[in-house]
């Protein structure tokens, strides 16, 4: 969700008057992704290189995604999303913790759809993270090192139940993966945008999911639809 800093800066706003308005993004994307019978919606919404921003900002960020949650809680809920949280959680405050924690149990419950919000997410030490996993099953002797492939990492990997992205958007025009699911996102396709995330709403989700539907994919074979 790339470019509130942008957004922001072409206004003469404060950053984080970008990542309010990005928030606002967030809720036209999801009823987008409900509209149109997505089932799974991953949002990558804080990395860990993001830990090295100011001060100020990390902290406004963790701040609105609390009142985020305590905003619109009855309206993820009244629409059956299910809400699930992949990174590094223990090095979130402890108070946003709790609350991310609270939802995903509610939301658990009684659901049609899936949120994932990546949070202190890096793609790079999920799949360390998943080695070393393997790693220690192999070395108390649970797992046959020969036995090890792509399936075994899969399952290590921090949501393994759900299946890989079949497509992902990059607003902003940054045309990179930025340590973003790269184990998942093998056989994705790729959407580049240049609207920045502030501005991306219902019509430029629904734009994404028509050049989708116009590629062919071969998954290393012939072309299907």
């Amino acid at each position: 969700m790339d470019g509130n800093g942008r957004w922001a800066k072409q206004r003469g706003l404060p950053r984080l008057k970008g990542h309010e308005q990005g928030a606002e993004s967030v809720r036209a994307v999801l009823r987008a992704a409900r509209q149109a019978g997505v089932k799974y919606l991953t949002l990558y919404a804080f990395s860990t290189e993001n830990w090295i921003r100011p001060k100020d900002e990390v902290e406004g960020l963790m701040n609105l995604l609390g009142v985020f949650m305590d905003r619109y809680e009855g309206e993820i809920l009244k629409n059956k999303i299910r809400l699930r949280v992949m990174g590094q959680i223990e090095r979130l405050p402890e108070n946003l913790q709790k609350k991310l924690s609270k939802l995903m149990e509610k939301s658990a419950k009684d659901y049609e759809y899936t949120l994932i919000v990546a949070l202190s997410y890096g793609s790079r030490l999920e799949i360390a993270e998943a080695a070393k996993a393997i790693a220690r099953k192999a070395a108390s002797g649970e797992l046959d090192p020969e036995t090890v492939n792509e399936e075994t990492v899969a399952q290590h990997l921090y949501l393994p139940d759900v299946p890989d992205p079949e497509l992902m958007i990059r607003t902003s025009g940054e045309l990179r993966l930025s340590n973003f699911l790269l184990w998942q996102l093998s056989y994705a396709e790729l959407y580049v945008t240049d609207v920045f995330w502030p501005d991306f709403r219902e019509e430029q989700f629904f734009q994404a999911l028509e050049a989708f539907n116009q590629r062919g994919r071969r998954y290393g074979g012939v072309v299907t639809q």
